[in-house]
């Protein structure tokens, strides 16, 4: 199964360098600054309820995260198109994203736990890597597309992809075990940190496929330590950890740059 999630991490940061992306309703963070927007909860306002308030709240306090949104998660079209309003008002009026938008709702009442997580888990990342700053993270609902969008400064959650493996939509759609595997609560930091990794440290377009697979097993032993424990193993991961282990930190971001181990 994680040699699967390498292949899936692998093709989703290919696309990595075309994004990046709330504010009611934060959740509460921790002294290390690390808080998770729900923008979620403003999106679903006006995509359930047609509440023009939210969506002048959407506008105007979340520009680049409704532009991301919009353009580049659900590609509906120029943001500020003419009828761009009701094209995505509409969008979410099928069956399947409006029962997206009540379970992301019901599933991820509080996200505390996540909030401190990320928090720990980045408040080890500049020990290792110091200097490096945490993105404004932030919750989406998409339409089972993208988990993670990273761009600006910013760092998008898409909840409709972290629902549980049992969920019935992904039973509905073909997702295989190993995916739903993959698309609970317990991934969304790891996600995060790991995404966020690769955008600052992207994989090398020119290199041999081995020399891309190295180069995540660099990221994600990185967000083991992050995560202070082995939540990736595969060969990839320990030949990482064993090149690593005689690195001194100052060495560690230029090692991370390397095309190979």
């Amino acid at each position: 199964m994680r040699q699967l999630y390498i292949i899936i991490f692998l093709v989703l940061a290919l696309c990595l360098s075309c994004q990046w992306k709330m504010r009611p309703s934060q959740e509460e963070g921790t002294s290390d600054g690390v808080t998770i927007e729900r923008y979620d909860r403003v999106e679903s306002l006006y995509l359930k309820e047609a509440d023009f308030a939210a969506l002048q709240q959407m506008k105007t306090n979340y520009p680049a995260e409704t532009r991301t949104l919009i353009e580049d998660v659900l590609k509906l079209g120029p943001v500020d198109a003419p009828d761009i309003n009701t094209r995505f008002l509409l969008f979410f009026q099928d069956s399947t994203l409006q029962t997206l938008l009540e379970d992301v709702a019901c599933e991820y009442e509080t996200m505390d736990d996540i909030n401190k997580q990320l928090s720990t888990a980045f408040a080890q990342l500049r020990q290792l890597l110091p200097g490096i700053e945490a993105p404004r993270f932030y919750t989406q609902v998409g339409s089972l597309d993208q988990s993670i969008t990273v761009g600006k400064g910013l760092l998008g959650i898409s909840l409709d992809k972290y629902l549980g493996e049992e969920h019935p939509l992904y039973l509905r759609y073909g997702y295989s075990e190993q995916q739903r595997l993959m698309m609970t609560r317990q991934y969304i930091v790891p996600d995060c940190v790991g995404f966020y990794l690769l955008s600052l440290y992207p994989l090398p377009s020119d290199t041999s496929e081995l020399s891309r697979h190295q180069h995540m097993g660099k990221i994600q032993h990185i967000v083991n330590r992050a995560l202070n424990r082995r939540f990736f193993d595969n060969d990839f991961v320990r030949q990482a950890e064993a090149q690593a282990s005689g690195l001194k930190k100052e060495a560690l971001e230029q090692w991370l740059r390397g095309s190979s181990l």
